[in-house]
């Protein structure tokens, strides 16, 4: 069975209590239940992952790339306007990876409009709350399916 890693960044265990005009009411929990959900039906072993210490999250994406994991779905919250780090660290994975946001980025603030990660993903997906995670999922399912 393919695995799927789900990494959620900074601030995300706050999903439910954050801004509900950007994230909606659903909590971290929840989100991952639907994508073991849609995991299982997709046929594909979802981990998922939350951190808010940069380090950890690199040693979370080394992780992935000894253990030869299928593919990446990444909501790195901040991280994603700044941190080169991360960054590098997912640009050794040989996996595909799939960026997501709960929130429309690109009709926020303009710091939100950039980021650092994308020249290492192989596409982004914004602005659909949940439906966000569970479309990069899907996509990353497709991806590992057109690399066999």
């Amino acid at each position: 069975m393919k695995t799927i890693l789900v990494l959620h960044g900074i601030n995300l265990d706050m999903f439910g209590q954050r801004d509900s005009r950007h994230y909606g009411t659903v909590t971290l929990a929840q989100i991952d239940r639907r994508l073991k959900a849609l995991g299982s039906e997709l046929n594909v072993a979802v981990e998922c992952f939350q951190t808010n210490h940069e380090g950890e999250m690199v040693e979370k994406i080394h992780q992935a790339h000894a253990a030869k994991t299928d593919a990446v779905v990444i909501n790195a919250g901040a991280w994603t306007h700044y941190s080169y780090g991360i960054m590098d660290a997912l640009g050794l994975l040989a996996a595909p990876v799939v960026e997501v946001h709960m929130s429309h980025v690109h009709a926020r603030e303009a710091f939100r409009h950039v980021s650092v990660i994308a020249p290492v993903v192989r596409g982004q997906i914004s602005g659909f709350g949940v439906n966000s995670y569970l479309l990069g999922l899907r996509a990353a399912v497709d991806l590992i399916r057109d690399m066999e």
